[in-house]
């Protein structure tokens, strides 16, 4: 390679950014210890901006098209390196390409709950999440502010700051909608366009960015606060909860005569429990009731069955075993009133339970 065409390699005939990483807002043109060459093109493609710094002072700035770079093209920088009458020799300068385009997908959330005073669950806290889009507003403030010397300025070196923006306004903003809770939901298009206009605020003049959009996508609960929500909803699904209850005593009734090993336990519990329930659940449904304190617990009887200890039981227990035929009157019985195991028709307080005895068969026909 001859003389001149070392010194010709060593001139910058193009000056152009192919951005294949979408992420990318700000880039630096290498030009290592090269040098533009006089009448360079340069190139700026459809969502871009180039930017040419001339010893840390921003010069000329060209929006997208094709130029040729001579004096007339560079009036700023023809004043700070004094070109006064043209140039024609190479020249040294800095030039930065600026992405203009949307940077979308970027996400933000709230890393801790945010506390609030809601009007209908009382103090709360709320988490969010969601997503924002990002772009270049004003290169010259983004380049001051922002980039600096870097060569390459990523969305992401920029992302902890803005989700930190996001994040604080949010709070602010939740906070003196005075929305309730539920109505977060509804009102959610409302509040992302007032948190894109307040962290638009904030950037806007300080940093050379926009925000096109800052979308609320999810504002939910603390679980535990969700699973009583859930069953406050369950409660009002079921409606009538005297004749759910109702139901369910004839369901437990129905499986305690289909399982005759456990049928008198299964009786008694299902029973006794679906009384209680039902009485106290009536009253308390019941229109202008007071609530009453709960009556007292049902006398405990035990039954002896082969050989065996059952209980305890109630009376509308040991009442739906005699009317199924599991107890007798010779069926052994103990309570706490009882000196010991006494058969159950010898009992005052069971005997009435099995009623007169049936009279004598006729006899049988002549």
């Amino acid at each position: 390679m001859g003389l001149f065409d070392k010194l010709r390699a060593e001139l910058i005939d193009i000056v152009e950014w192919i951005d294949d990483t979408n992420r990318t807002l700000v880039w630096r043109f290498p030009r290592y210890n090269n040098e533009i060459k006089h009448g360079a093109q340069l190139v700026v493609r459809p969502g871009q901006v180039a930017v040419f710094v001339d010893r840390g002072k921003v010069a000329d700035v060209f929006q997208p098209g094709m130029y040729q770079l001579v004096t007339a093209n560079l009036p700023v920088l023809s004043t700070l390196q004094g070109w006064k009458y043209g140039f024609e020799s190479p020249f040294k300068c800095e030039v930065y390409f600026v992405s203009t385009r949307q940077i979308t997908d970027l996400k933000w959330g709230t890393p801790n709950p945010v506390m609030l005073r809601d009007a209908d669950f009382g103090p709360i806290r709320l988490r969010a999440f969601g997503t924002y889009a990002l772009k270049a507003a004003d290169p010259k403030i983004l380049l001051t502010a922002l980039v600096g010397t870097d060569g390459v300025f990523e969305a992401d070196e920029v992302g902890e700051l803005l989700r930190s923006l996001i994040v604080s306004a949010f709070a602010q903003l939740v906070g003196e909608s005075k929305i309730a809770a539920l109505d977060l939901a509804a009102n959610t298009a409302a509040l992302s366009e007032q948190l894109r206009k307040r962290v638009l605020e904030k950037i806007d003049d300080e940093y050379g960015l926009e925000l096109p959009q800052c979308l609320i996508v999810n504002v939910s609960l603390p679980p535990e606060v969700e699973k009583a929500l859930d069953t406050r909803t369950s409660i009002g699904v079921i409606g009538d909860m005297q004749k759910f209850q109702q139901f369910q005593l004839g369901q437990a009734m129905v499986a305690s005569a289909n399982n005759p090993a456990g049928g008198l336990g299964a009786a008694g519990a299902g029973i006794g429990l679906g009384m209680a329930m039902g009485a106290q659940v009536g009253q308390a449904m019941a229109p202008g009731a007071v609530a009453q304190p709960p009556p007292p617990p049902p006398a405990a009887w035990h039954v002896a069955v082969n050989g065996q200890t059952q209980g305890p039981f109630d009376l509308a227990a040991l009442q739906a075993a005699i009317s199924q035929g599991r107890l007798t009157p010779a069926t052994m019985v103990w309570s706490a009133v009882l000196a010991g195991w006494t058969p159950a028709g010898q009992v005052p307080a069971l005997a009435g339970l099995f009623g007169p005895p049936p009279p004598p068969p006729p006899p049988p026909a002549p």
